[in-house]
Order: structure tokens, then C-alpha cells, then sequence
């Protein structure tokens, strides 16, 4: 784990308020007819006359030695993260659920925020419990990142909010710290017993990301390679903050 210094926490504290702009502007965009590639041009366009980097475009891992090719992740409906929004091909339905998930590189640090939003009207009453309950999740969550709890305290309310509302959610997926590199340790996950896995002290940066579906929880790679699909076809919400562990408790960077 990586404790930042004064200097760099105040490099975090003006990305993720830029990145948190951004992602407001994005998710008021994200109507009805509107184009994935036309967000991703939005949203390069945004980190461009900020003079800052695009934290996502070309990140490589070892499953991807290619580097992934967007900017932007835009996942709708069925697609719970990781869709390139300069590739799927995706236009904006009448009551989509539409996760948009950002990050940012601002003066060699990293930023990373992720909103859902309903496009229109909605479709369902349940739709909307979904993205209620996983903003729940991420408040929860971002409650227990103090100083001397763990990442099981984080998991475990996560999970108690997705057990509450009867979602199902992705195992294999999680939060991360976060600063020099898009994804650092410790590992976050949105499950886990108190006291468990890494404590946290004071200066540590992380991801709180719940991510929830109205099914199973149990996901499959899509034919692109990146875009994580429900194996059942139900629906998904993602929510994520940046945040900072201070003496006083937690601070999300990525807000205005």
C-alpha cells in the first residue's frame, strides 16, 4: 500500500474534482438517442482542454497485453463495467440503465469515478431500486474506510446493503487503491467479514466501486474481450468514488 504525501493528496484533491465535473457532464448527456462515441469524443475532448491524460485508453493488463481502447467505459443494461464506449456501437435507449465509469490523470496521478444513470423514463420500478440500492452500497461502503478498519469492514457493509436489497454481485470484481497507477493495492472487495483484509491508515487513496445486479451476479467476458455481461441477462448498476483516508475519517476526492 502507498501512503501519499500533503503534495500529492492535493494533486488528488483537484483531479477528482475535475474528474468529478466530467462525469456530471457525462451522465447529463446520456439521454435518450445519444451515441457511446459521441460520450467518448465528450469526454476526450474534457481531459484535453483540462491538459490532463486519459487514465483508461491504452491501460494494459495481462490479459489485455493490447491496451484497452477507450477512453471512456459506458456500460448499458445487461453490461455491468469495462465496455468501451469508442467501440460498442451502443446508442442510448429510452430507459437504459447507463453505468458511466471515468478516470483521469492529472499532474501523474490518478482519479476514478463511476455514476449510473437512468436514460429517460424508466422502465421499471425495479431498475430504479437498483441504482438506489447501489448508491446505498457505495455510502456504506465509503462509511467504513477509517482509520484502524479493514477492507473486510468496507466489504462487509457493501454487502449488507446488496443482501438488503437482494442483489447479486460480481465476485471477481472489485476496488483498488489508487494514485500512481489506475489500479494499486489493496484489493476492495464488495464482500467480506470486519476486521478481515488490509487496514487502512491514514493517507491511503482507494476505490470504493459497488457493483449490483437484479440476477445473479454471475458474469461472462462479451465477445470485445472487456465488456462484463450478466450470464442471465438482468441488469446491473455500478457506482465509485475516490477517496482519502484522513485522521477524521473518509474524503471523497471525486466530487466538486
Amino acid at each position: 500500500m502507498i501512503v501519499r504525501n500533503q503534495e500529492d493528496i492535493e494533486i488528488l484533491r483537484e483531479g477528482g474534482r475535475r474528474l468529478a465535473r466530467h462525469v456530471r457532464t457525462l451522465s447529463e448527456m446520456a439521454r435518450p438517442g445519444v451515441q457511446a462515441a459521441d460520450l467518448e469524443k465528450a469526454a476526450r475532448d474534457m481531459v484535453e482542454s483540462d491538459g490532463d491524460e486519459l487514465a483508461f485508453y491504452n491501460y494494459k493488463t495481462k490479459r489485455d497485453t493490447h491496451g484497452f481502447p477507450s477512453g471512456l467505459c459506458l456500460s448499458v443494461n445487461d453490461v455491468i463495467v469495462h465496455s468501451p464506449a469508442g467501440q460498442n456501437n451502443a446508442v442510448i435507449q429510452e430507459g437504459d440503465v447507463v453505468c458511466i465509469d471515468f478516470g483521469i490523470k492529472h499532474r501523474g496521478l490518478f482519479t476514478d469515478h463511476a455514476t449510473t444513470v437512468i436514460a429517460g423514463k424508466p422502465k421499471s420500478a425495479e431498475d430504479e431500486r437498483l441504482v438506489k440500492g447501489t448508491f446505498e452500497a457505495l455510502a456504506a461502503g465509503i462509511k467504513e474506510a477509517r482509520v484502524g478498519n479493514t477492507t473486510g469492514d468496507i466489504g462487509h457493509a457493501v454487502e449488507k446493503i446488496a443482501k438488503k436489497y437482494k442483489f447479486g454481485f460480481p465476485r471477481n470484481l472489485s476496488g483498488h487503491g489508487v494514485g500512481l497507477h489506475v489500479h494499486e493495492e489493496p484489493h476492495v472487495p464488495n464482500f467480506g467479514k470486519p476486521g478481515e483484509g488490509e487496514t487502512l491508515v491514514e493517507g491511503l487513496v482507494i476505490a470504493i466501486e459497488p457493483m449490483m445486479t437484479l440476477g445473479s451476479g454471475d458474469l461472462y467476458i462479451d465477445d470485445d474481450g472487456h465488456s462484463y455481461r450478466t450470464k442471465d441477462g438482468s441488469r446491473t448498476a455500478h457506482a465509485e468514488h475516490t477517496v482519502l483516508i484522513t485522521a477524521s475519517g473518509p474524503e471523497i476526492l471525486t466530487k466538486e
